[in-house]
């Protein structure tokens, strides 16, 4: 492997992202909010889980504070096959998700998205800064800096108290 992209942002604030339908997304519009950004897919083992807890999570604390930043990918086994369309109709269907389903992206290798980059490099995991896997989530204080990074065995609420702290309610 190469050495490592260095990137310049000091928050991720300063990226656009695509939406699902191919918008670009200011991630400025998210100032002053605490963000847990996670790469999600729609056919893995740890599916169920953690859209249900991100569903729980995100209804017990959007109004005080906290956005979820969702990124369909498919470098896992192909567990995200079909559209960033069809993943975000699937998370709000199935698991009523409230919080925005961005456009599919790479979380590794030589295509990963500038904001996966960032995010790798604040926070490395257990791999370094590889994403291990599906579900892989970080968490952003409000001044757009990764604070905690979660495997996608962690769900996410068994660090819900890390979320209170990021929110000034710990």
């Amino acid at each position: 492997m190469g050495a490592s992209q260095s990137i310049s942002e000091k928050s991720i604030h300063e990226f656009t992202v695509k939406d699902a339908r191919g918008k670009d997304v200011n991630l400025s519009n998210y100032k002053g909010k605490v963000l847990l950004v996670v790469n999600v897919a729609s056919k893995c083992g740890f599916t169920n889980t953690n859209y249900t807890q991100l569903t729980e999570v995100y209804s017990k604390y959007k109004d005080r504070g906290l956005e979820i930043l969702a990124f369909p990918c498919n470098q896992f086994l192909n567990q995200e096959p079909g559209t960033s369309q069809e993943a975000e109709q699937f998370a709000c269907t199935r698991y009523k998700a409230e919080y925005p389903i961005f456009g599919k992206i790479h979380v590794n290798g030589p295509n990963t998205a500038p904001v996966y980059k960032f995010l790798k490099q604040q926070k490395t995991g257990f791999l370094g800064s590889r994403i291990k896997w599906n579900f892989t989530k970080f968490l952003v204080d409000k001044e757009g800096k990764a604070i905690g990074r979660y495997g996608p065995t962690t769900s996410p609420l068994a660090f819900e108290n890390d979320i209170k702290k990021a929110l000034g309610e710990a």
